[in-house]
């Protein structure tokens, strides 16, 4: 659905119209600005540039569904009141009418139950865009990417210990107890087993 541009103009309007409209508003469940923007449709009619949104007309749809099922009563109560001897022709027409009615306002809950999954399945891919774009922390197999070999400095942080324990550690424990001591220590579980040729600390699961 395009978007339109919106643009802000200040009218005055009279005090009891401004409050009519508001409370106009709040009775339809809607806001003033678009009671305003379905009565300059209907008097500009469709103007170069612009669309009329998917709730707009289903109030117009809802409005032109009151107005004739109002103007369906009234002419039933015309026929029963001045003429109480009308003929089957007539009521079957009005029969027929109301079943279309009945049809329509079907099909225009359906159309609303779709604007409402449609929205909200706009707001879920948003949602997953966001998600996505901050950083899938899986890979697309759905499994961990391989944690990295890292430096002194980056294990101490990771272990939630200062350098000179690390090292203190290192020196002391042999290759096992110091593996077995990083996984204590370690969030994921990891062992760490220190490489002598590139001098970084090696992780084993």
């Amino acid at each position: 659905m395009t978007r339109v541009e919106r643009e802000s103009i200040n009218f005055k309007l009279p005090k009891t119209l401004a409050d009519a409209l508001r409370e106009t508003a709040k009775e339809r469940g809607t806001t003033a600005t678009d009671l305003v923007i379905q009565g300059l449709h209907h008097i500009l009619g469709d103007a170069p540039g612009t669309e009329v949104s998917t709730e707009i007309r289903f109030q117009q749809i809802e409005e032109n569904l009151q107005q004739l099922a109002h103007s369906i009563n009234g002419r039933g109560k015309t026929i029963q009141t001045n003429k109480p001897a009308a003929n089957s022709q007539t009521e079957e027409r009005l029969t027929k009418i109301e079943e279309k009615l009945e049809t329509f306002s079907d099909r225009l809950s359906k159309l609303e139950g779709a604007l409402i999954a449609i929205q909200r399945n706009g707001s879920a891919s948003n949602n997953y865009r966001r998600y996505k774009n901050s950083g899938n922390p899986y890979n697309q197999s759905g499994k961990p990417p391989q944690i990295e070999a890292l430096s002194e400095e980056k294990l101490a942080l990771r272990l939630n210990v200062n350098i000179p324990t690390l090292k203190e550690k290192h020196q002391t424990l042999d290759k096992k107890e110091f593996e077995e001591w990083s996984k204590e220590r370690d969030r994921s579980k990891y062992m760490w087993r220190f490489n002598e040729q590139d001098k970084l600390y090696h992780p084993v699961k």
